[in-house]
């Protein structure tokens, strides 16, 4: 909030409406950016490395061309319909409630898996850091998920600037740990670039596209920064370039550097800065990976939480999804629904024995159903043929990375067949049946009621004073003559 002064030179404002900070080119940038990048980019290098090896270094470079028509269709589309509602209400405009619903259970059951998956990949890396073995790693990422349902159910989240303050630090140690590693690439790591042909390296676009889906966040920038027409733009441009150069030199340092080790590596991000800068820099990438998946964590989750009273409200979820569990408005029982299905995750992430990886294969292949239902949107909603081919073009690559998902297509399938399945049934019974058709009686007996204005008994009009006059027995009044104002008025 900007500080006001208390001289009396402050301009007055208008009454109920709020006055918004604006922010500039630079900031919104930071903002974008800091969008795109979360925990999974510790891990994705190697998770690529393992689908496709060398190759996985085509799969950065087709996304991050792919990045500049998925920036210009989102950024179209934020300062075109400012009040869509993120990419389920954008869904919802061109096609209709039941896409409302298909978007928003994928975006609801992407939540308890990228939870999962934040928390892990935390596990491993101060694993790494304690040169501990897996069980320290799953003690951690259980604290780590303790913390961020914890801190959700009090309402407490993580401000802007922390989580900015994050970002910029993970900003940081990403570019440190690309530059001193570099001077120990091997060549000879590149080579055979493509040792099992162009397939790989589809498969390896599915997973990396986790790395890809943030660029929608421009919708929440829309009404903060000023002339979103013009600024929006310049500001995707520079975060395109800033997250490409990133993710690619990240990429090609590891594979030069580790080699086929990559693909095997628990926390590639501490072995190259264990080779750039020495053993020092461990605990402290550790320390900022721990922060960085507990505050992705909270966010990812209270957004979840509101989405999914926003999906119950609409007939999407279960009604008593709604109750809120205290006088503050915190869904208590959504965020117990969350964390169910968070240990239901992670119940069976242990039973199997597998890593973080398969859950951000299928975080990666939902995600990209719902950009894909997003882009689709912006081929129906965007005017001119201009704005309309970049989202023909981010349609298009974004189906291709669907169909390299290959049996990961189930995910989606299934979810979105969930939500339109319960929708249906849900706005399909009887009107007596539903909680909202018939209103409590405390609240129908108010209604009935008179007003209390005019419930009340009128006083008697000032009139004349009545003549009297003397009687054995006392004084009496003698009714007036005139008639009341009243009586005139019913005349």
């Amino acid at each position: 909030m900007a500080r006001q002064r208390s001289d009396g030179e402050s301009p007055p404002s208008k009454p109920g409406r709020a006055v918004t900070a604006r922010i500039g080119a630079v900031q919104a940038t930071a903002l974008w950016v800091g969008a795109l990048l979360g925990p999974g980019v510790l891990t994705l290098p190697a998770l690529a490395a393992a689908v496709a090896g060398a190759g996985s270094l085509l799969a950065w470079a087709a996304l991050v061309a792919a990045s500049v028509p998925l920036a210009a269709t989102f950024t179209a589309l934020a300062v075109r319909h400012r009040q869509a509602g993120g990419i389920a209400g954008l869904a919802e405009l061109a096609f209709g409630p039941r896409a409302f619903a298909v978007v928003g259970w994928c975006f609801y059951c992407a939540a308890p898996l990228a939870a999962c998956a934040a928390a892990l990949i935390g596990g491993q890396y101060a694993a790494t850091a304690l040169g501990a073995g897996r069980g320290v790693g799953l003690a951690v990422a259980g604290c780590i998920l303790a913390v961020v349902f914890t801190a959700n159910a009090f309402g407490l989240h993580t401000s802007g600037r922390l989580q900015l303050g994050l970002v910029g630090a993970l900003l940081v140690l990403l570019t440190t740990a690309a530059v001193s590693a570099a001077p120990h690439v091997n060549l000879a790591n590149f080579n055979p670039l493509l040792p099992a042909g162009p397939v790989p390296v589809g498969r390896a676009m599915a997973v990396l596209f986790i790395a890809f889906s943030g660029w929608e966040a421009c919708g929440h920038l829309t009404d903060s920064v000023a002339r979103p027409e013009r600024t929006l733009p310049r500001v995707a441009a520079a975060a395109v370039a800033i997250v490409g150069v990133l993710y690619l030199s990240l990429a090609t340092v590891t594979i030069g550097v580790l080699g086929p080790a990559a693909a095997s590596a628990p926390a590639p991000f501490i072995t190259l800065l264990h080779r750039g800068i020495g053993e020092a820099a461990g605990p402290a990438a550790a320390a900022v990976a721990l922060l960085l998946t507990c505050g992705a964590g909270i966010t990812f989750v209270a957004g979840a939480v509101r989405l999914g009273d926003a999906l119950a409200r609409r007939g999407a979820l279960p009604a008593l999804l709604t109750t809120p569990g205290d006088p503050a408005g915190r869904p208590r029982r959504n965020l117990l629904t969350l964390a169910g299905l968070t240990a239901l995750a992670a119940t069976g992430c242990l039973s199997a024995d597998v890593g973080v990886g398969p859950l951000l294969r299928v975080l990666s292949v939902l995600l990209a159903a719902v950009t894909l239902a997003g882009t689709a949107a912006g081929i129906v909603l965007l005017p001119t043929w201009r704005r309309t081919a970049p989202a023909v073009i981010a349609t298009a690559v974004t189906a291709v990375v669907l169909g390299a998902a290959g049996p990961l297509l189930v995910a989606p399938a299934v979810v979105g067949a969930g939500g339109v399945t319960f929708a249906v049934l849900r706005r399909g019974r009887p009107p007596s049946t539903s909680r909202s058709s018939t209103p409590p009686p405390l609240a129908a007996a108010r209604w009935q009621r008179r007003p209390p204005h005019r419930s009340r008994r009128r006083r008697p009009l000032p009139s004349r004073k009545s003549p009297t006059r003397t009687t054995p027995v006392g004084v009496v009044k003698v009714a007036a003559t005139t008639p009341s104002r009243r009586a005139r008025s019913r005349q």
